[in-house]
């Protein structure tokens, strides 16, 4: 393999020994360094010529460097321009840097740090040439908060939607945070009663003495807190959809109530003596599994087989990969709608890590990672360094497991041990690379793949 060219890059500044200094230290340190003590002269090269990185001062007789910087991306929009600057011109930095300047060193600095910034440039720039863009194609089965780019959750979609078409019981099920709940608002809405109230009910948020109230509704004066007449959820949905989230946590004397109402379509509130006639179509979700509950004698079986008509089994994220890119997608074009501050979108590095991610809080978990990854970066795109796994659950395991089996890149396995070397070493990137026998170059080239 013929090794890596050598870095172009221009110094400039109107003091000859800055100049001399620069560039010797530069090559020291593998760059092929030009300098120029004109600004004409140097931007006559430039545009002569190709450089990788131009290096200016700012304050010089002949020209400032802002004019410079605003010369050069006229005529090379995608110039790389740092700029030296004394701590008396750190606003007038950042203002460049806004300009167009991939970044500045404030003086005095050690050549280190000039190393540093000059190294981060080109990562960024690399970086940006591996952005998986925001608002890419989505597919076509995009439906609210649903994606179903893959075979799993296309079915999921149909059978909702053949199911809306009914009046039959939905029994939805699934790991916690699959979208039940969406999966769950896609069939009302894909019904004739969209128009119609959808109203929403967490068994398990239901104090266990308030449960037949909330259902079923209650007369003033039923018990001790009845001040007035309760209408109770079967009720309050109207000719809309109830849908009855957790219903696995439902009391066994609820759940008798419960069949009553379904097997009869009337309701009798607590305290009353007459029955009301109800409308709405029933749409229920769990999160555990009914049948081992039936087993337990947790859950009535007539009410299970009452509940099961349509069942519609939404699969966990680490079982339908193909649609984390577009869920990405559609979390961070959401989000940026509400910021000031632009997202241009996400570096493949990070895609990759959210991909081989095994996401047990499922699809939940993806959209509260992206909004903390969004609310603390200081960037316009998300790097890996701004996901915030779990420090037990960062995907390694699952990544070897599937490298093990020839699913995975050699190069993705070794990037993953990488990261929970710098991650074990709080972050610090020189010990890191210490430790694995490399420099801190190569350690970002294996982080950025």
């Amino acid at each position: 393999m013929s090794p890596e060219p050598r870095k172009r890059l221009l110094v400039l500044d109107d003091d000859a020994g800055v100049v001399d200094f620069l560039c010797e230290s530069l090559a020291e340190r593998g760059f092929d360094a030009t300098g120029f003590r004109s600004p004409t002269d140097a931007l006559a090269r430039i545009k002569a010529e190709s450089f990788d990185l131009v290096i200016t001062d700012v304050e010089m007789p002949e020209m400032r460097g802002t004019e410079l910087l605003s010369a050069i991306l006229r005529d090379k929009p995608g110039q790389l321009v740092l700029l030296i600057t004394a701590f008396g011109s750190i606003e007038l930095a950042v203002s460049t840097v806004r300009a167009g300047a991939c970044d500045f060193v404030a003086k005095p600095f050690k050549i280190e740090t000039l190393v540093f910034a000059i190294e981060r440039a080109f990562r960024d720039r690399q970086m940006r040439r591996e952005i998986v863009r925001l608002r890419t194609n989505l597919p076509v089965e995009a439906a609210g908060r649903l994606v179903a780019k893959s075979p799993g959750m296309r079915r999921v979609l149909e059978t909702a939607r053949r199911g809306a078409r009914t009046d039959a019981t939905v029994l939805i099920t699934g790991e916690t945070g699959t979208g039940k709940s969406a999966i769950a608002r896609f069939v009302h809405d894909s019904s004739a009663r969209r128009d119609r109230p959808f109203l929403h009910l967490s068994c398990a948020s239901l104090p266990p003495t308030l449960v037949e109230s909330e259902l079923f509704g209650a007369r003033r004066g039923a018990f001790t807190d009845a001040r007035e007449d309760r209408a109770g959820a079967f009720v309050a949905a109207g000719e809309g959809t109830l849908f009855l989230d957790e219903i696995g946590e439902l009391p066994l004397e609820a759940q008798a109530k419960l069949l009553q109402v379904l097997e009869s379509g009337r309701v009798r509130p607590l305290g009353s003596t007459s029955e009301v006639p109800v409308k709405a179509r029933l749409v229920a979700a769990t999160n555990r599994p009914l049948e081992a509950l039936l087993r337990e004698r947790q859950f009535r079986p007539d009410l299970y087989y009452r509940l099961n008509v349509i069942r519609i089994e939404v699969p966990p994220l680490r079982e339908r990969r193909e649609d984390i890119v577009p869920l990405v997608d559609l979390f961070l074009g959401r989000a940026s709608d509400r910021r000031p501050d632009p997202l241009i979108g996400v570096s493949a590095a990070a895609m990759r890590r959210l991909v081989a991610y095994d996401w047990p809080g499922n699809v939940r978990e993806l959209a509260n990672l992206l909004e903390r990854a969004l609310a603390l970066r200081d960037h316009d795109t998300l790097l890996p360094e701004d996901l915030d796994f779990p420090r037990n659950g960062d995907g390694l395991g699952a990544l070897l497991a599937q490298g093990a089996e020839g699913n995975v890149p050699l190069e993705e396995l070794e990037r993953a041990y990488v990261r929970r070397v710098v991650e074990a070493r709080g972050g610090n990137k020189s010990a890191a690379a210490r430790m694995l026998g490399i420099n801190r170059r190569t350690l970002y080239r294996k982080l950025d793949g």
